[in-house]
């Protein structure tokens, strides 16, 4: 298979992503998301903002034995590559990769399959972006949580700061908190869906698993969030907590009610016990009973 390097050294004016279905299409493995179009794309992102990009370096180190993975597999794969040919400093790297990103997403729904493009710079964030030994010895906590902040704008960030906050939980809630009243809604999703306890795809958060309390605030906040992106979030979140401690969900859903739910909240109410209520709990079909 040929690299199109011709193609790659062609590089567009701005940043630009391949194009993608919005849904998952049967038949076309996911993982066809990060192939050789991607990778030359990215290489071309980076080469505008660095003449001196190895493009060619980089696409035969990211194509190499890429064919049996799958997309998670790929974006570590690739952001390995990138670890091999951006600066030495972590810093300096994330600076490269940050000024190649596309404009950031402001619209309050999903982005589709497209924003898999930026899973291999999650990933670069998540893998080398808490050991200071890959930044001269500085602290990369905060040029990290810039990325993440950066990237949930175009893809999500919900995978790579659950290695944050397994590592770093007190300090990662705390950029959390911060993160809860930001006027963009992917940016307040990320913090009920990077939390989950059990999020689909991403690494469990052990300590979320056993003791969902810490998190409880956040979806405080965000449970009448005016985006409904927001809103399933915390719902799905709540979901996940049921799985470990139902009691604690039902407690929360069922003080939420008796203050007076709006019909959006009784809808994420509904939602956050509907798996309980399914297998016949009957506490948990009272609420959704209620929240009617």
């Amino acid at each position: 298979m040929g690299l199109g390097i011709d193609r790659a050294l062609m590089t567009p004016r701005v940043p630009t992503i391949p194009a993608a279905p919005r849904s998952i299409q049967k038949g076309t493995p996911l993982k066809h998301l990060l192939g050789q179009e991607a990778i030359e794309c990215l290489a071309n992102n980076i080469q505008i903002v660095d003449a001196d990009f190895p493009v060619r370096r980089f696409c035969e180190s990211a194509l190499a034995g890429i064919e049996p993975l799958t997309i998670m597999q790929r974006g570590v794969h690739i952001a390995r590559a990138l670890r091999e040919v951006l600066p030495g400093n972590y810093e300096e790297a994330v600076q490269v990769l940050m000024a190649s990103f596309t404009p950031a997403k402001s619209e309050a729904e999903e982005m589709g399959l497209a924003g898999f493009f930026y899973l291999p710079h999650s990933f670069f964030v998540s893998e080398y972006g808490q050991d200071d030994q890959h930044s001269s010895g500085n602290d990369p906590f905060d040029t990290s949580m810039l990325a993440l902040h950066a990237l949930t704008m175009r893809f999500t960030s919900e995978f790579a700061i659950r290695t944050f906050l397994i590592q770093q939980q007190a300090r990662t809630l705390e950029k959390v908190d911060q993160w809860i009243t930001d006027l963009n809604p992917h940016v307040r999703r990320l913090c009920s869906e990077g939390t989950r306890p059990r999020l689909p795809w991403g690494k469990r958060i052990p300590s979320f698993v056993a003791d969902p309390r810490p998190t409880l605030p956040i979806l405080e906040s965000l449970k009448n969030d005016s985006s409904l992106y927001v809103r399933r979030s915390v719902a799905n979140h709540l979901g996940d907590i049921a799985k470990d401690h139902p009691e604690l969900v039902f407690t929360t859903c069922e003080c939420w009610l008796r203050e007076g739910a709006s019909a959006d909240l009784q809808w994420l109410i509904r939602h956050a016990v509907r798996y309980p209520a399914k297998q016949g709990d009957a506490r948990a079909q009272k609420i959704r009973e209620a929240a009617c």
